[in-house]
């Protein structure tokens, strides 16, 4: 697809993967939306980036979904992309007393259902542009997961499910859907899991763009892409990579 001249939302867009996302395709003469719940942050980053508008909201937020939703139809009713980036994780094992239920609940609503949510209020815009996009940033541990992420290996796995069937179901529409799926990235967001042994996220944003524009729809990023390899042959194998002891 072409990856110009187009108004693109990105959620989560302040820092990491989302922010340099912002600034690629803002390079490439696109105007962007960012999001995020602190706008201190989403001001500290729109003044990074040129041409760029942030709106400050929770996507978690029922009441905050809908002023966003409002706020687009009223300020950039020509919204061609959605990128549902923001993302929640918690870092522990699955033993009693970890209280999973919440943890998982609150990475279920951030990264899954926060996501069906902002995508079926957003679509009536996407379907009515000649050509629009939505990409979902889940990750490789939606194949295997690592077992110190279990909940939020769960919910990105969820995420990749829903990402087929919406292509699948879109598929007769101007809108066309993406699944980016990067390894471990450097950022503050991944920092508690050794993230700084991780992909820089220029890195992540670069292999997104070359993938809109060649139309690749899911998006093995880097050692994403090894491990998918050998998840096709061995499942188990793919799991034992992620959690090697």
């Amino acid at each position: 697809m072409n990856i110009t001249n187009k108004t693109v939302l990105i959620t989560g867009g302040s820092a990491g993967i989302g922010f340099q996302i912002a600034k690629q395709l803002i390079e490439k003469g696109n105007q962007v939306i960012i999001t995020g719940r602190s706008e201190d942050r989403l001001k500290k980053a729109a003044a990074q980036l040129n041409n760029a508008s942030y709106f400050a909201g929770d996507v978690t937020n029922e009441e905050d979904v809908n002023k966003l939703v409002t706020y687009l139809a009223e300020n950039h009713p020509n919204l061609d992309v959605l990128i549902n980036n923001a993302g929640n994780a918690f870092v522990y094992q699955l033993v009693a007393g970890a209280g999973a239920f919440e943890k998982a609940g609150a990475e279920m609503l951030t990264n899954y259902l926060s996501i069906i949510r902002l995508t079926e209020k957003l679509l009536p815009q996407l379907t009515g542009r000649p050509e629009a996009a939505i990409i979902n940033v889940s990750s490789i541990v939606a194949f295997a997961p690592n077992t110190s992420l279990a909940t939020y290996g769960a919910s990105k796995a969820a995420l990749h499910s829903y990402t087929q069937s919406l292509r699948h179901t879109l598929k007769a529409t101007s809108v066309k859907v993406f699944e980016l799926m990067p390894p471990l990235v450097d950022t503050e967001f991944s920092q508690e899991i050794g993230g700084s042994n991780g992909i820089p996220p220029h890195e992540v944003a670069t292999s997104l763009l070359e993938a809109l524009e060649n139309d690749t729809y899911e998006i093995h990023t880097c050692n994403t892409a090894d491990l998918y390899k050998v998840f096709l042959s061995s499942p188990q194998e793919a799991f034992n990579m992620l959690n090697q002891e």
